[in-house]
């Protein structure tokens, strides 16, 4: 067995939040790798954890105690005896896939809903090699750019591959030379949109923060304020049986959506990247032109959608859905990064100790950055 000072998130809902214990796991068998994590990201998965919403992972997994974190960097302690692609004392970007369908797309999420897995917010933890990339010698990014990029920067990447491609089935780069592209979300959306600029797309973000859209200008990505359009929170049935409530919806939406029809100049968006859900995605809809693409790789809220497969068809709207990134995309995703200067900016530095803090200023949504990294085991 290993024993380890970890983060704990208790199956009991009477256990609040994250509890600072030992924790122990089994020792590493042939195909697996004994790491410690060195920086982490805090990822919205994790709020999710904690917050028992939208489900209880721990309860699912049937565990008295879990281990969160899936994002970060890691340095190689031991090595199991079957196990060729890293070394002790290898320095490595995290993959986060758990289990696997048969063509390496992940199914569930190392230290989320991957059953018997440890996470990241461990001083020593355990996983497959085949979760490892060791890092570039000569790396232009610091380990905590390396952090802030391993879920975000290689979810954007899998995701917008899927989403370009199928833009381009429709139209052309002859037709189409740069794509309209809009988000919203938070640091999965800015990396995606910060990878469709460098590949000639014109991009607008959306957020209602002056810290985020101040860090959305600073990647060089136009910023749109959401304060202008503030009552975008779509409820169906509260849209269908309140009338103010209708009214200022309305209202908020045709004023989003003059602000789209200006800067597309009446054409629509090419690409929607959605990262939030239900709330924004009828109005998502509508911002598309026609051959348009709505890509999401998550549900921050609400997990149902709902829309009008007439208006879909007649549009030739393409939905796409994709879910963290396989391991094969993650060598051409870091190379391109080094090449094009596609990461995170990162500004500030949380520690071990400040783990139930930073879980609390993210949930609040007090957390001035798109890219919160941690300190596990600092160099």
């Amino acid at each position: 067995m290993v024993t380890s000072k970890a983060w704990v998130l208790y199956r009991d809902d009477n256990v609040v939040g994250l509890q600072e214990e030992d924790f122990s796991f089994p020792d590493i068998v042939s195909n697996e790798v004994l790491i410690e994590p060195l920086y982490g990201c805090w990822e919205s998965n994790m709020t999710h954890a904690i917050n028992r919403d939208p489900v209880n992972i721990a309860r699912i997994r049937r565990e008295a105690k879990i281990i969160l974190g899936n994002a970060g960097v890691v340095r190689v302690e031991k090595v199991g005896c079957d196990v060729s692609n890293v070394r002790a004392g290898d320095v490595c970007m995290f993959m986060p896939g758990g289990f696997l369908d048969e063509y390496g797309f992940i199914v569930t999420v190392h230290g989320y809903d991957a059953c018997n897995t440890v996470g990241l917010l461990a001083k020593r933890t355990k996983c497959r090699a085949e979760q490892l990339m060791p890092l570039p010698k000569d790396s232009k990014l610091t380990l905590q750019q390396w952090a802030g990029f391993s879920l975000r920067f290689m979810t954007a990447w899998s995701n917008w591959k899927v989403a370009l491609g199928a833009l381009r089935l429709q139209l052309s780069e002859e037709e189409l030379p740069s794509p309209i592209v809009l988000g919203w979300g938070g640091g999965t959306t800015l990396a995606e949109l910060k990878l469709a600029q460098l590949m000639g797309c014109n991009c607008y973000m959306i957020s209602g923060s002056d810290e985020h859209l101040r860090e959305i200008r600073d990647m060089g990505i136009k910023p749109i304020d959401r304060r202008e359009f503030i009552e975008i929170n779509f409820d169906e049935e509260r849209f269908g049986s309140d009338r103010e409530y209708r009214s200022t919806y309305i209202r908020s939406e045709k004023t989003f959506l003059n602000i789209i029809k200006n800067k597309t100049e009446n054409r629509g968006v090419s690409i929607v990247i959605d990262y939030i859900g239900s709330p924004v995605y009828r109005a998502s809809l509508r911002a598309l032109g026609r051959q348009g693409v709505l890509t999401t790789a998550g549900w921050k809220v609400g997990m149902e959608l709902t829309s009008n497969r007439a208006n879909e068809c007649i549009n030739r709207h393409v939905h796409v859905f994709t879910h963290a990134a396989r391991r094969g995309e993650a060598e051409p995703a870091m190379q391109f990064a080094e090449e094009n200067d596609w990461m995170p900016k990162i500004e500030s530095e949380y520690g071990w100790k400040d783990m139930p803090q930073l879980a609390a200023d993210f949930d609040a949504g007090l957390v001035s950055t798109y890219f919160p990294v941690f300190a596990i085991n600092p160099e």
